[in-house]
C-alpha cells in the first residue's frame, strides 16, 4: 500500500454527506463548527464565497471548486458580499426550507437563475487517530477545478456524487458517500504535489528521498530499523538524512518511526482481542513492559487500560441506541 493511503486507511478516513444544496439569490448560511472532522464543499454549480472563522480573507469559489476546512472551523456561505451579514444560522435554513433528508436542501428566491449547487459534508478519522500529516494541513485546502486538475476520473466521479447526493434513488445516497471518501485523499495527494511541498512537515512526504524512507517504515513498521539502513533507502548520509528529516518533519526518524508504531498498536487495541505482548511484537517490540511504557507516554494510559476504556465508550453508544 503507498504512503498515503496507509496512513489515511490506519486513522480510519470515514467520509459523511450532508446533502446536495439549490441556494438561489440572495442567500447567506452560517454553518456551525464541528470537532475532529474536515468540513468539504463542492461546487457542482455556481459559484459562493466562504469565510472561514480565524482566516482574514473570505474563499471565493467557482463551479469545479472544492474547498477543505480542515480542523472544522464554523464558516459562512454566502453568494455574495451584501448577504455575508444577513446569512441565517444553518439550522434556521434547515427549518425554514422543510428539508427532511431527502433530495437538495433548497433556500433562497424562487424564479431566479443564479442558483449554487454544493456538495457538502466532512471527512473524520477514529477519535484518538492521530498524524503530522493530518496534524500539519492548513486551515483550508482550496483546489481550484479540482475534477479537472485531479483528472478525468476524478472528474466523472465528482460529477456521479453531484448528481446522486440527496436523489430519491435506491442506493443513491451509499454511492454518493463512498465516492466521497476518495474526494479527501486525492486533494491531499494534489496539495502535496503543490502548495504542501513548501510547508513544514507535509514536506517531508513531498520529498522523494525522504519519502522512500517512510514508505520502508510503513511498509515494514515492526522491523528494527537502523538509522544506516533509512539513510540508505534515503539515498543520503545518515547526518544528512537526520538533518533533512527533522527539518521537514518536526521530528527525528525514530520519533516518528515509534508514533506510527503507537498508531498501530492502537487501532489493534480498539478492534482487536490480540493480547497485548502479540500487539507489542507486531510494532517491533519484544516485551510487553517496554511496549507498555511507550505506549503509556503517548497516550497517558496503558494498553490494557485503554482498550477497557474505548471498549467502555463504546459500549455505551451502542446501549443508548
Amino acid at each position: 500500500m503507498d504512503l498515503l493511503s496507509d496512513i489515511l486507511a490506519h486513522l480510519r478516513l470515514k467520509g459523511t454527506l450532508y446533502f446536495r444544496t439549490s441556494f438561489t439569490s440572495p442567500w447567506g448560511v452560517q454553518v456551525p463548527s464541528f470537532e475532529n472532522v474536515a468540513r468539504f464543499h463542492f461546487a457542482h454549480k455556481g459559484r459562493c464565497f466562504v469565510r472561514i472563522d480565524g482566516v482574514e480573507e473570505a474563499v471565493f469559489i467557482e463551479q469545479g471548486d472544492l474547498i477543505i476546512i480542515t480542523r472544522g472551523a464554523a464558516h459562512t456561505l454566502f453568494c455574495d458580499p451584501t448577504t455575508e451579514n444577513q446569512a441565517l444560522k444553518l439550522d434556521q435554513v434547515v427549518e425554514m426550507s422543510g428539508y427532511d433528508g431527502n433530495g437538495a436542501l433548497v433556500y433562497g428566491e424562487q424564479g431566479t437563475n443564479q442558483e449554487t449547487q454544493l456538495v457538502c459534508g466532512h471527512f473524520s478519522f477514529d477519535r484518538n487517530a492521530s498524524h503530522p500529516l493530518i496534524t500539519a494541513l492548513p486551515p483550508f485546502i482550496h483546489i481550484r477545478n479540482y475534477g479537472e486538475a485531479s483528472g478525468i476520473w476524478m472528474e466523472n466521479t465528482l460529477k456521479v456524487i453531484g448528481l446522486e447526493a440527496g436523489r430519491d434513488k435506491l442506493g443513491s445516497d451509499l454511492i454518493a458517500l463512498k465516492m466521497s471518501e476518495i474526494i479527501f485523499a486525492q486533494a491531499l495527494r494534489a496539495y502535496l504535489a503543490s502548495d504542501g511541498m513548501t510547508m513544514s512537515v507535509l514536506s517531508g512526504f513531498a520529498d522523494p528521498n525522504i519519502a522512500k524512507a517512510l514508505q520502508a517504515i510503513h511498509a515494514d513498521p515492526d522491523h528494527g530499523w537502523s538509522l544506516e539502513e533509512l539513510s540508505a533507502l534515503a539515498g543520503m548520509s545518515r547526518t544528512s538524512f537526520v538533518t533533512k528529516f527533522s527539518s521537514c518533519l518536526m521530528m527525528t526518524p525514530f520519533e516518528y518511526l515509534t508514533h506510527w508504531r503507537m498508531q498501530i498498536a492502537r487501532q489493534q487495541l480498539e478492534e482487536s482481542n490480540t493480547t497485548i505482548i502479540n500487539i507489542a511484537e507486531s510494532v517491533g517490540y519484544q516485551s510487553e513492559a517496554a511496549f507498555s511504557r511507550v505506549f503509556k507516554k503517548q497516550f497517558q494510559t496503558a494498553p490494557a487500560t485503554y482498550r477497557r476504556t474505548v471498549r467502555t465508550a463504546l459500549s455505551g453508544i451502542v446501549g443508548e441506541k
